[in-house]
């Protein structure tokens, strides 16, 4: 009897030895897990505080008359993109596909409806947001003189196809995808083109086919058409470096040690970003004109974007001062040059300082630099320009033509606020438009 008593009690000595050192990884597990889920949605949310940033920016440097416009247009980029992006983008984006042009599961989150996989939730919050700020970077190139009905309509396609479609090239092993440009080695981590050039090609394509704000152009005269609030506008820059925290740092959807290398990489570039356009701008102009360095400083950040996970901080800094010279280059070139108006320079803050920050990526990357990554990373910069642009020139060309892309001269001159949405920003003040 007592052998047996014995037997049994080291058995259930030995069980509990082996629960207790399993139990402690298994805790260990379920704590990263649900610290990774965390850290996922506070970024993701990071993201998404980014819209007000985006409607700050582009309302402060636009005319009064237009304020409320652009913030309708920045809550609809959020609304009908989500909306978009929940039916068919997330699915084409990142479903099971051996060509990375469409996927084939996970339509409406079917995903999830079918395994009850949490994740799957918490992964398409992170990507919305992404999808919501490609469509924003449209806005601010083409304001002030665009039918809010054709922006209606160019969100949920940019967010339901055009951002996706090339997203899925880039990204889509991130889910359950596999894209032709990501099994070549492109690195993006954190979207410079794969969001950033995706908006500003759309942008360019948009601008062209709207054409420049009345007043803008007078013959060989390029008229400057300041924005109403200037506070506002550099309010809504340090709200866009403080969510790009979560666009970086949060593109790991993971709590690791990785994200204090991110983190000190994206402040630096940032911050060189707004010193070389300075200095440039201070250059060009004797003074260091406030817009250009605002500007420098969203450069520095889209700059940073791709590379900010295989980079050192030195090389950030560097891609960071390029971005600022760079932006302050691109929007003189492309305002006073090629004649296309774009009120806030998204085109070149997002299409050009985006295609910088990518080729950077394989100029810097810390694993080595060959010339096969190098041209990876310009056959990606490349790719995107040929479809975003092209797929984007053909959509602003079919709204044109059928429910109409531009207000008439008289609607622009009063103001998009009073003539789509019946109301003005400042209702106490009195404000006398010009008919620039």
């Amino acid at each position: 009897m007592r052998k047996v008593f014995s037997l049994t009690l080291l058995f259930l000595l030995f069980s509990s030895l082996t629960a207790f050192a399993e139990e402690p990884e298994i805790k260990a597990a379920e704590v990263q897990r649900h610290a990774d889920f965390l850290w996922t949605l506070i970024a993701a949310f990071m993201v998404f505080f980014m819209q007000a940033g985006f409607a700050l920016v582009e309302g402060g440097f636009t005319r009064s008359k237009n304020t409320v416009n652009i913030i309708m247009k920045n809550m609809m980029d959020m609304s009908m993109g989500a909306l978009s992006f929940f039916a068919i983008g997330f699915a084409i984006m990142f479903g099971v596909t051996k060509t990375g042009w469409f996927g084939t599961t996970g339509f409406f989150l079917s995903d999830f409806a079918a395994d009850k996989d949490p994740w799957v939730l918490a992964f398409w919050m992170f990507q919305v947001v992404f999808a919501a700020t490609a469509a924003t970077i449209v806005s601010g190139a083409m304001a002030e003189r665009t039918k809010f009905v054709a922006y209606l309509a160019y969100s949920v396609v940019i967010t339901g196809l055009i951002y996706p479609v090339f997203g899925s090239w880039a990204w889509g092993s991130l889910y359950k995808g596999s894209g032709w440009l990501e099994a070549l080695g492109f690195i993006d981590f954190a979207g410079s083109t794969v969001v950033h050039s995706v908006g500003g090609w759309a942008a360019l394509a948009g601008a062209i086919v709207i054409g420049p704000r009345h007043g803008k152009y007078v013959g060989n005269t390029v008229k400057a058409i300041p924005g109403h609030n200037l506070p506002l506008g550099a309010l809504g820059v340090f709200i866009l470096w403080f969510g790009w925290y979560g666009f970086n740092v949060g593109s790991t959807t993971a709590a690791s040690t990785d994200i204090a290398l991110i983190a000190v990489n994206t402040t630096l570039a940032a911050a060189a970003g707004a010193v070389g356009a300075m200095f440039v701008s201070w250059s060009k102009f004797k003074k260091p004109e406030p817009t250009m360095t605002l500007n420098g400083a969203l450069a520095g950040l889209v700059g940073i974007t791709a590379p900010c996970a295989n980079v050192m901080p030195g090389s950030a800094i560097i891609i960071g001062l390029i971005a600022g010279v760079i932006v302050v280059i691109s929007v003189l070139f492309i305002d006073q040059v090629l004649k296309i108006d774009d009120p806030v320079g998204a085109i070149s803050v997002h299409g050009v300082c985006g295609a910088w920050g990518t080729l950077a990526a394989g100029l810097f990357n810390t694993d080595g630099v060959t010339m096969k990554i190098i041209g990876v990373q310009l056959l990606g910069i490349g790719a995107a320009f040929l479809w975003v642009f092209p797929t984007a020139f053909i959509l602003f060309k079919l709204i044109k033509a059928t429910i109409g892309l531009r207000v008439d001269e008289e609607e622009e001159f009063n103001g998009l606020d009073v003539e789509e949405h019946g109301m003005e920003a400042y209702p106490d003040f009195q404000i006398h438009p010009s008919k620039a």
